[in-house]
C-alpha cells in the first residue's frame, strides 16, 4: 500500500485519520472532499487537510449531480427511513463512494479510506459503493482500528500534531450536512432523556426566534420536479437552498429521533431538513391530486422498502434501480403548484392546483353544484358489503 485516497470531510475524525494513516501504514494520503453543500470555505478545508499531512486534496462541487441523481429519485419515492428521516447523509454516501473509486483509478491508488465509525451506517454505504465500482480496492477504516476511545482523545491528538480542527471539548458534536439536510449526534445528545441544547441546531431557528407573521411559499412543479418558487423559475439546487433558508427561518424541519441502525443498535439522532420537509409535503400533496387511490396506496408500501435500501447502503442494486423506474412512472402528470404556509415550526399546505388534477369539485361538493349520483350509493353498499354480512361476532 503506497497511496490512499481518503474521503475527507474536514471534521475531527477524518482530519486525525490523515495523520494516523500516514504514520500507521507509511502511505501517501490524498484527500477527496465532495462538495454537496456542506463546505462553506474550500480554502480552509484544504488548509486543514494539509495541516494533517495530506499530499493533495480534491474538492469537487457535486451538488447538481447529487440533486438530480440522488435527491430527485428519493423525492419521487417519498423516501423517509422509519417514516421520519429524509436520508440526507444516506443519499450522499453512494455518490461519495462513486467518486472515491474514480479518483483512486485516476491516481492509480490501490486503497481508499473513510472516517466512518464501526457502529455507524456510513461505513456500509461507502464500502458497498466502492466495491460496486472496484471490488479490488483495499479499504481502510481508521475508526475501526485506532486506539482512540473518545472524541476528546482525538481532539488532544489533533492539538498535539498541529492539525487544524473545529471541534472542541465544549462542543463535541459530530455533524454531517449537505443541501438535503443535516445530521447531528454525539456529546450530550447521547442521553435520550436530555433536551438538545440550543447550540446543537444550526440550520433552523428555535420557535421563540421565528417571525411572528406566517409566510406563504408557492412551489411550482413540472413533470415531478420543483422548478419555481413564488413564481420565480429556479434550478433544483437553488430552490432547495432557498427553501432551506426560508424553512430554517421559521423553524421548519427539526427532528429528534431514536432510529434503528443496520448494525443492530438504536441511536439518538438530530436532523434538520427544512427544504426536504417542505418539498416532500408539496410533492406528496400534488401527487395526491393527480394519481389514483390504488397507485398512491401501493406506492407507500414500496416507499418504505426503498427507504430501507437507501439507509442500508444498497443504492447500487437492481431492486433500487427497478423501484426508481416505478416511482418515475406518471411523473409527467405531477405538474402544478402547491401553496404552503410556514408558521412557527410548521409547514402547512393551504392551496393546490394542477392541469392534471382528478379532483372534481362537482362530485365532492355538498352545495347545489353537486353532480354525484347519490342514488347509486345504495347498490354500491349492497355489493361492497355482501361478503361481510353476518360476520360480526
Amino acid at each position: 500500500m503506497k497511496k490512499v485516497i481518503l474521503a475527507y470531510s474536514g471534521g475531527l475524525d477524518t482530519s486525525c485519520a490523515v495523520k494516523w494513516i500516514h504514520d500507521t501504514y507509511g502511505a501517501e494520503v490524498i484527500c477527496f472532499s465532495a462538495f454537496l453543500g456542506e463546505v462553506s470555505n474550500p480554502k480552509l478545508l484544504a488548509k486543514k487537510a494539509r495541516s494533517a499531512g495530506a499530499s493533495k486534496i480534491y474538492i469537487e462541487d457535486l451538488k447538481d449531480e447529487f440533486a438530480q441523481d440522488f435527491i430527485r429519485p428519493a423525492l419521487w419515492a417519498h423516501a423517509r427511513y422509519e417514516g421520519k428521516y429524509f436520508l440526507a447523509t444516506a443519499l450522499g454516501r453512494p455518490l461519495i463512494a462513486k467518486h472515491l473509486a474514480r479518483i483512486a483509478a485516476k491516481e492509480k491508488a490501490d486503497c481508499v479510506a473513510h472516517g466512518c465509525t464501526g457502529k455507524g451506517n456510513d461505513q456500509i454505504r461507502i464500502e458497498l459503493g466502492v466495491k460496486a465500482f472496484n471490488p479490488k480496492l483495499k479499504i481502510i477504516a481508521p475508526l475501526r482500528e485506532w486506539a482512540f476511545t473518545s472524541r476528546e482523545e482525538e481532539i488532544d491528538y489533533a492539538k498535539k500534531h498541529g492539525i487544524l480542527i473545529s471541534a472542541t471539548k465544549k462542543s463535541p458534536y459530530s455533524i454531517d450536512k449537505n443541501i438535503w439536510g443535516a445530521a447531528i449526534e454525539a456529546g450530550v445528545l447521547e442521553d435520550p432523556w436530555k433536551e438538545p441544547p440550543a447550540d446543537a441546531y444550526f440550520m433552523t431557528r428555535p420557535l421563540h426566534r421565528v417571525p411572528r407573521n406566517p409566510f406563504d411559499v408557492t412551489i411550482g412543479f413540472k413533470a415531478g420536479l420543483p422548478v419555481s418558487l413564488n413564481g420565480r423559475q429556479m434550478t433544483f439546487v437553488s430552490l432547495i437552498e432557498k427553501l432551506n433558508e426560508l424553512g430554517g427561518r421559521y423553524g421548519v424541519g427539526r427532528l429528534d429521533q431514536i432510529e434503528n441502525r443496520l448494525v443492530g443498535i438504536k441511536s439518538r439522532e438530530l436532523y434538520e431538513a427544512p427544504a426536504a420537509t417542505i418539498l416532500h409535503l408539496a410533492h406528496e400533496e400534488l401527487e395526491g391530486m393527480v394519481m389514483d387511490r390504488e397507485f398512491l396506496h401501493y406506492k407507500r408500501v414500496l416507499s418504505e422498502k426503498y427507504s430501507e435500501l437507501v439507509y442500508f447502503g444498497l443504492w447500487f442494486t437492481p431492486l433500487r434501480e427497478a423501484l426508481d423506474r416505478f416511482f418515475a412512472t406518471h411523473q409527467k402528470n405531477v405538474t402544478g403548484e402547491i401553496r404552503i404556509k410556514l408558521d412557527r415550526g410548521h409547514a402547512i399546505v393551504v392551496g393546490r392546483r394542477s392541469p392534471y388534477s382528478i379532483y372534481s369539485e362537482k362530485l365532492a361538493t355538498y352545495s347545489k353544484k353537486d353532480e354525484f349520483d347519490r342514488t347509486a350509493a345504495e347498490g354500491f353498499m349492497k355489493i361492497w358489503g355482501l361478503p361481510y354480512e353476518g360476520k360480526a361476532k
